[in-house]
């Protein structure tokens, strides 16, 4: 199979504004991100909308599309910018992968892990998750808990911990089970970038504010790949100091 890479990158930040750019250790966070998922695909492009990041991405060599400003979700950006690259090059692509352009820690492993998942014929969309191993993740508005079927399926992602052990307290549930966090990278064939786009917000979408919660709610199925490579999102200045630190 022919996998793209896309690295949605917007300037505007509610928390840390202009953070593709921040520098880490002598490069653009976008850099970092850039060259780490070099490594695992032959064919990377940033899709933004800011001429900042578009020149930043340039003078650096990589590949970088200017898209609109009207996106609303990063899997929109991906079709726009997909769809222009297709038209540049003539290249035929069968799946895309969305990849987080806040996360300069991305292993190598998590893109291969993705790129197994359509071993399975069945897999038209997919994305990672990785077991929760720090107990204070339980108590961080910030993470994203799945849970799945049989067949690696998910079933249903929330800001919530799932599953709830009831009676259990919260401090003890991973002596209890596995809990499992969703790790933002997205993996789509072409069909279903195309569908998953034209689909209108969906109510648990809005209330989880986690847009693949839309593809499960119209029937869709999201196939989980595994990885033990926790990636941090960088979403305010402590997180991009704790990275800086890591990265030195």
């Amino acid at each position: 199979m022919n996998f793209l890479g896309i690295i949605p990158a917007r300037y505007g930040s509610t928390r840390l504004e202009g953070k593709p750019l921040a520098d880490i250790n002598g490069k653009p966070m976008i850099q970092h991100v850039y060259e780490r998922a070099q490594k695992a695909l032959e064919t990377v492009c940033v899709a933004t909308d800011d001429k900042r990041i578009f020149e930043t991405v340039e003078s650096f060599g990589g590949k970088v599309i200017m898209t609109s400003k009207n996106h609303s979700t990063g899997t929109n950006r991906c079709l726009e910018a997909y769809q222009k690259i297709q038209k540049e090059n003539e290249t035929e692509y069968d799946v895309v992968i969305n990849i987080q352009g806040d996360e300069p820690l991305l292993a190598k492993e998590n893109l291969t892990s993705l790129k197994k998942c359509f071993k399975d014929p069945k897999t038209k969309l997919a994305t990672l998750i990785t077991p929760v191993v720090r107990l204070d993740d339980l108590f961080n508005e910030s993470e994203v808990f799945v849970t799945f079927d049989k067949n690696y399926f998910a079933l249903y992602f929330s800001r919530s911990v799932i599953p709830h052990i009831r009676g259990v307290d919260k401090t003890k549930w991973l002596k209890k089970t596995t809990i499992y966090k969703h790790l933002g990278f997205y993996a789509y064939t072409i069909e279903t970038l195309e569908e998953f786009a034209s689909l209108p917000p969906s109510g648990l979408e809005k209330m989880e504010s986690l847009e693949q919660n839309r593809w499960l709610e119209n029937g869709g199925k999201i196939k989980l790949g595994f990885t033990s490579h926790d990636s941090i999102s960088v979403d305010t200045v402590d997180d991009l100091e704790r990275v800086r630190k890591m990265m030195k």
